[in-house]
């Protein structure tokens, strides 16, 4: 049986189904972002109890046509995402969204935005932000690289993505995973002390 799920966008998401469906008896043929193969038993009862389960961790099934085109966009921006930071190679969404759903870019991206209630650019924007969060609050990347392996024309056009759709500089998420680590580093302290 093949599930297309809403709201799977990054590995934690498929983390998070590859442990919680196995608990339902459930065996995984696959698994990707917004799609899972399941080995069929009996779909009526597995479906609710999928379904139930998904929304606990705020997922849910995909029906219509127009649902599953949007699920497929985002996982094709979210490949091209961490193609980008695992090439280095510069992508061009608007063709790799057309490849890889072999439909008309144009008419994919007014579906997107009638659909989502915003742009598919701002979209794909919003997403690599999040990467960039991501990569500054839980690595040691730099900015530059960052901006580099991302695609973006330079690491000031990203500082001003970042503090324009977050209102928060790379400086802020740096400095918060200073403070983690410090508050980290004190509880084993203490935890050693006692």
């Amino acid at each position: 049986m093949k599930l297309l799920i809403k709201g799977m966008v990054c590995d934690r998401c498929i983390y998070i189904l590859s442990e919680e469906l196995p608990k339902l008896g459930l065996e995984i043929s696959d698994i990707r972002l917004g799609e899972v193969i399941l080995k069929v038993r009996d779909k009526i009862l597995e479906e609710q109890v999928i379904k139930t389960m998904l929304q606990k961790y705020g997922f849910d099934l995909i029906y219509n046509k127009d649902q599953r085109l949007i699920s497929q966009i985002k996982s094709a921006v979210e490949k091209g995402i961490q193609k980008q930071l695992d090439t280095g190679e510069r992508i061009k969404f608007s063709t790799l969204i057309r490849d890889e759903l072999r439909k008309d870019y144009d008419s994919l991206s007014a579906l997107f935005s009638s659909s989502e209630g915003w742009t598919l650019e701002k979209f794909i924007i919003s997403r690599k932000i999040e990467k960039v969060k991501e990569l500054l609050f839980y690595t040691q990347l730099s900015l530059s690289e960052i901006a580099y392996s991302l695609g973006y024309s330079s690491p000031a056009h990203l500082s001003n993505q970042l503090k324009k759709y977050t209102g928060f500089t790379s400086s802020h998420y740096k400095r918060m995973k200073r403070n983690k680590l410090a508050i980290i580093e004190e509880q084993s302290k203490n935890k050693n002390q006692v």
